[in-house]
Parts: C-alpha cells; sequence; structure tokens
C-alpha cells in the first residue's frame, strides 16, 4: 500500500497542476506567453515530480495461486513424513506423481505407489539404457529386479552387510519375477608374501577356496520368482585379473543347488560361464530330478563333458518338464551325447536342444539321429561345430524322411562336403516340416545349398497356409 506522505505529495501535485493548466489557459486567451512555469509548480518538470511507490518491494500484480495447487505442493513437499495419495482425486493424485522425487526412499513408495510413469521416470534416473520389454512391460518391475541385481553383484561376502539386502528384499519381494545375476564378487582374502600363486598354479587349483555369495536366504523371500540367471566370476577386472575370481567352488554348487531344490515355482534356470565341470553338474543335477516346474536348463559355456551329461540325460529321461536344454560350448563327447539320446527316446516333452560347440563327432550325431527316428517332440536341435563328416549325412537325411515334428536345424561349421549336401538335398525333396536348416561353411556345395533353400522357403509358405486354416476353423 502507498504510505501517507506519498498520497499527500500526489494530492499537492495535482493541485499545482490544476493551478498552472488554468493560469496557461488564461495566458493563451490573452496571447502573452505564461510567465508561471517550473519554479512555482515542481509537478510541471518530470525531473522533480514524486512517484507513488509501494512498501512492500516484492508486491507485483500476478495472480494469487489457487489453493489447491498450494496443497498439492505441500503434499509432495512433506511426502516422505506424510504420504498422501489414495486420498486424492484422480486428477489431483496424476499431478502429485508427476512431481515426487525419483530419490524418496522405497520404503514410502513401493507399496504405495504402482504408477508405471513414476517408475519409469525413476529407471532412467537411475540407467541410461532401459529396456522393459525385458521385464515384461512393467517399470516398477524393472526398477525392483535391476536393483536387486545391482546389490547383489556388488555384495562382498564377510565385507557387504547382509542386512540392507534384507531390508531390501522385503520391498522388492512382490514384485521380482526374474534375478539376473552377471557377477560374484568373492570374499577379500589378504595376501601374504608367501601367496605368491603362478598362473599355471591356480589353473591346477592350488588355490583356497573361495565362496561367493549365498542365494538360499535370497530366494526364500522371492515367492514369485520365475527365472534365475547367474554367472560365477567378475566383469570388467581389467589388471586386476586372478584365477580365484572364477572360481565356483564346492561349496557354492552344494548351497546353490541345495537352494534351488526349494525353490519349486522356478521354470527357467541359466548356470553359465562358471567352470561348472562334471562333479559339480551331478550333484546340481541330483538335486533337479524331480523338480515340479523347471522348464528350461541352460548350462552354456563351462566345462561338462560325458560323466556330466550322463547325469543331465538322467533329468530328461526321468519325469522332467524340460521344454529346453541348451548345453553349448562345453566338452561333451559321443558318449555323452549317447545318454542324451537315449533319454529323448522316452522323452515328451523336451521342444528345443543346443549342443553347438562340443565333441560328439560323427559317432554320437548318428547316435543322436537314431534317437530322433524314435522322438516325435523336438521341433529344434542345433549341433553346428561338432566335427561331424559326410558319412554322417546319411544318418541326418534319414531323420529328415522320417522325422515329421523337427522344424529347425542347425549343422554350421561341420565338413558335410559336396557328396554329404547332395544326400541332404535329396532327403528334403520329401521333406515338408523342415522350415530352417543352416548349412554355413559345411562346404555343402552351392547348388546343393540354392535347392534346400527353395525348398525351405515353400515349407514355410506351406506352414503359413496351414495355421490360416486352422484359425479359420476355430473362428468358425
Amino acid at each position: 500500500m502507498p504510505s501517507a506522505e506519498t498520497v499527500e505529495g500526489v494530492a499537492e501535485g495535482d493541485s499545482g497542476d490544476l493551478s498552472t493548466k488554468n493560469i496557461s489557459q488564461k495566458g493563451n486567451r490573452s496571447g502573452a506567453p505564461s510567465s508561471i512555469g517550473s519554479k512555482d509548480n515542481p509537478a510541471s518538470d518530470p525531473r522533480k515530480m514524486r512517484r507513488i511507490i509501494a512498501e512492500d518491494p516484492e508486491w507485483s500484480l500476478a495472480v494469487v495461486p489457487l489453493l489447491g495447487d498450494i496443497c498439492i505442493n505441500n503434499i509432495v513437499k512433506n511426502f516422505a513424513e506424510e504420504p498422501v495419495l489414495d486420498e486424492l482425486l484422480p486428477k489431483h493424485r496424476q499431478t502429485v506423481l508427476s512431481k515426487l522425487s525419483t530419490d524418496l526412499p522405497l520404503k514410502v513408495t513401493a507399496n504405495l505407489i504402482g504408477d508405471e510413469d513414476y517408475w519409469k521416470r525413476c529407471c532412467l534416473a537411475s540407467w541410461n539404457v532401459c529396456d522393459v520389454s525385458d521385464y515384461d512391460g512393467s517399470w516398477k518391475q524393472m526398477f525392483f529386479e535391476r536393483k536387486l541385481q545391482r546389490m547383489i553383484e556388488n555384495f562382498v561376502p564377510g565385507s557387504s552387510n547382509m542386512t540392507q539386502v534384507d531390508e531390501f528384499l522385503t520391498l522388492a519381494s512382490s514384485f521380482t519375477r526374474r534375478l539376473n545375476i552377471q557377477q560374484l564378487l568373492p570374499p577379500v582374502r589378504e595376501v601374504s608374501r608367501e601367496d605368491d600363486f603362478s598362473e599355471m598354479g591356480s589353473e591346477a587349483g592350488d588355490i583356497p577356496d573361495m565362496d561367493h555369495f549365498d542365494f538360499g536366504p535370497v530366494m526364500e523371500k522371492l515367492p514369485y520368482i520365475k527365472e534365475f540367471s547367474v554367472a560365477y566370476g567378475v566383469k570388467d577386472c581389467g589388471m586386476n585379473f586372478e584365477w580365484n575370481l572364477f572360481l565356483f567352488t564346492a561349496r557354492d554348487c552344494l548351497l546353490l543347488s541345495t537352494c534351488l531344490k526349494k525353490v519349486t515355482h522356478l521354470n527357467v534356470l541359466r548356470l553359465h560361464h562358471s567352470k561348472l565341470d562334471d562333479d559339480k553338474a551331478r550333484v546340481l543335477v541330483s538335486h533337479l530330478l524331480d523338480h515340479p516346474s523347471l522348464t528350461e536348463l541352460d548350462l552354456s559355456c563351462n566345462k561338462v563333458s560325458d560323466s556330466g551329461a550322463r547325469a543331465i540325460g538322467k533329468l530328461v529321461n526321468r519325469r522332467s518338464q524340460l521344454v529346453t536344454l541348451k548345453l553349448l560350448d562345453n566338452r561333451i563327447g559321443s558318449q555323452g551325447v549317447g545318454s542324451i539320446a537315449f533319454a529323448l527316446t522316452k522323452n515328451t516333452t523336451l521342444k528345443s536342444l543346443n549342443l553347438r560347440l562340443n565333441r560328439i563327432n560323427d559317432e554320437g550325431c548318428q547316435t543322436l539321429c537314431k534317437a530322433l527316428l524314435r522322438n516325435t517332440t523336438l521341433v529344434e536341435l542345433n549341433i553346428a561345430a561338432n566335427n561331424i563328416t559326410e558319412p554322417t549325412a546319411a544318418h541326418l537325411a534319414q531323420v529328415l524322411i522320417q522325422n515329421k515334428t523337427l522344424e529347425s536345424i542347425d549343422l554350421t561349421s561341420n565338413r558335410i562336403g559336396p557328396d554329404g549336401g547332395k544326400q541332404l538335398q535329396e532327403a528334403m525333396e520329401e521333406n515338408q516340416t523342415i522350415t530352417q536348416m543352416d548349412l554355413r561353411l559345411t562346404e555343402a556345395g552351392q547348388e546343393s545349398e540354392y535347392c534346400i533353400n527353395q525348398i525351405l522357403e515353400n515349407n514355410r509358405n506351406l506352414k503359413c497356409l496351414l495355421e490360416e486354416e486352422s484359425q479359420n476353423q476355430s473362428q468358425n
């Protein structure tokens, strides 16, 4: 508000203005110039004229904020201490969610906020790359799964505090469906001067056993987990490389196997890049023999050979629910694949088998082909890079003629040869189910590969027509 002194000044200025105006009008009527000027009337001089100045320097003509906006801002400001959300109207609730900070304590937001836009902001604030399609399209699920993954990957046994993991599990248990652990850190051990291990000595197993994170307490608190993937190793170790960073100890295997046996709702298990050998593979499989819901087992990039493959054959042969079995990049030979082949003659659930980068050779592949003549469930087979040569092509051709369920076969990097390619071509002329066949680096011959690709294209078109007919019949 203007001051009283200022108002009086304005009043005096106004009266001076009026008197000056009257005098000047009289002077103009008489034709003589007015002698009363700026000396008697300060208001006629802009430099001396007084102005109205508000007492409040922050006073402005801006519109006063709405009461609703003030309330929303206070709710956002005090949300950590007094969260208010469900009581708000839908439009006000969305406004509050859009203004909430992503740094709020999870004990406040975990069970209260279900809005996907809020959790999307939390994910983008934590990670640069976010592919929500890997998490069933749920940003909230993605946030809690990746947060738990990071906590476990950075956990150092004997040094890190397990209490923080337990507290987070109580909040994340309802939203965790998958757990993808890409590294596990070993305990920090004090290196003495006498501990001078060479690289050769490390490979020979002279380094003391070093146990990793125990997943037992974690799995007990994750009642909805469906997929579990783990690699016992360290990523990006750089110049700090040591062989003991990549040890999967016998105690690690026993703890993991015991834990997995209790997780009866698990569907997918991936244990890769962990130096899993035959002894540990037998221990693991012995705990999975009667698992009621395991449908995919991935033991890729390990050290499983014939002895471990025989144990896996028992798993396939039993009343298992396995649909997908991945054993690529191991050391399985002809005897080991023979056990798996025998299991295929009795199994009725397995649809995908991946044996790429093993050592099954011609003998093992021929045994596998004999099993496929009796198997009626396998749809996809990968036997790439297994040192398979031309004599086995005849057995593969027999499978292509008689087997009516196999749809995809990968023979990459095997020396099939031109004669073997012709045998496969002649067999494919009688096949209508194979839609994918990879013959790269097989020396099968360009003419044979071209003809086989034409047959594959025809089979794919036929499959599409049959699927359309079945859909039309189901609709009618």
